[in-house]
């Protein structure tokens, strides 16, 4: 009950967070007729059994509100949040639940670095609520290799990324270079992150853009960040692509690599690509309100922050 509680002032404290800065709150369709052609997230479907006028019969839950919220920002809403649920499919276990909360909200005329520091203040308000407090550190992707491991992540050759995971051992059936570069990530450097501590990683690989910015230069690099406190990676945040042939390229590439995989290729959201060019210049952030309230109580096991876990729902 106490975590119940908790969960409530957590919502309180955004919404209040963002009511003091006048960022508008709204909702967006969980159900869409597009999926996330992301190779590594797996969507759920359902189908439709009205008429068919109504249109796809397939429809997909949302991964996340990114592209309707992106949508909103080209008819001219201006700086919008949304807190929400969202759906994974086969993301079930001690970190991960199939339906979690997630916030995410947009800034118009901000950039990925300007954003990451409010991202800051609304954790550190969020630590607050429980008597705790964050020191922060930020570091390129490419400072944070080399601090930790003696590797550049841009030009190290695939066998020296796969040596670096040391006693860790994965099937590397089909897995490309930015898979290794993941693997880096989570069982290498995230783990060693100070428990006591708010970690901000930007300027990501151009290959790991998703649906960010690619500032040019040698090596470009994705104007995108993630935060973590200690451990936990909280959030991912992007400079937000506004290029609509760049993001249709980019969906492509996506599907070209699930069907490698034999996975589903979900249908892109046209509606998003017509209206990326409208789209304001803007920065824009997803955090896992779950693994927030995890980070806030030192737990590990995401069932102890939710009312009814996937397997008791």
């Amino acid at each position: 009950m106490e975590v119940i509680k908790l969960r409530a002032q957590l919502n309180a404290h955004v919404r209040a967070f963002f009511a003091q800065r006048q960022v508008l709150e709204v909702e967006t369709p969980v159900l869409s007729q597009a999926g996330n052609t992301e190779p590594n997230i797996d969507s759920f479907t359902t189908a439709f059994s009205g008429h068919v006028s109504a249109g796809a019969r397939t429809r997909w839950l949302r991964t996340s509100p990114e592209y309707p919220l992106k949508r909103l920002l080209a008819a001219g809403v201006g700086d919008c949040y949304e807190l929400g649920r969202v759906f994974r499919n086969g993301e079930a276990g001690g970190r991960h639940n199939p339906e979690f909360t997630m916030l995410e909200w947009y800034r118009v005329g901000w950039d990925h670095v300007r954003l990451a520091e409010e991202t800051v203040a609304l954790v550190q308000g969020a630590l607050a609520l429980v008597g705790r407090s964050a020191t922060v550190q930020s570091l390129s992707y490419r400072a944070l290799f080399q601090h930790a491991l003696q590797i550049d992540p841009f030009s190290a050759p695939l066998e020296q990324l796969q040596a670096a995971l040391g006693p860790v051992r994965v099937d590397p059936q089909g897995l490309e270079r930015d898979d290794w570069l993941d693997l880096l990530v989570s069982h290498r450097l995230q783990p060693d992150f100070a428990g006591d501590a708010i970690t901000i990683v930007h300027d990501w690989p151009a290959s790991q853009a998703a649906l960010a910015r690619i500032r040019p230069g040698d090596p470009p690099v994705a104007e995108r960040f993630e935060l973590y406190l200690g451990a936990v990676e909280l959030a991912n945040g992007y400079h937000e692509l506004r290029d609509a042939d760049e993001q249709r390229a980019r969906f492509s590439h996506d599907n070209q690599r699930r069907a490698a995989r034999g996975l589903v290729q979900p249908p892109p959201d046209w509606h998003l690509l017509d209206a990326l060019p409208l789209m304001p210049h803007c920065a824009g952030v997803a955090v896992g309100m779950d693994r927030l309230l995890m980070a806030m109580l030192g737990t590990s096991r995401i069932a102890e922050v939710l009312a009814f876990d996937f397997a008791r729902a």
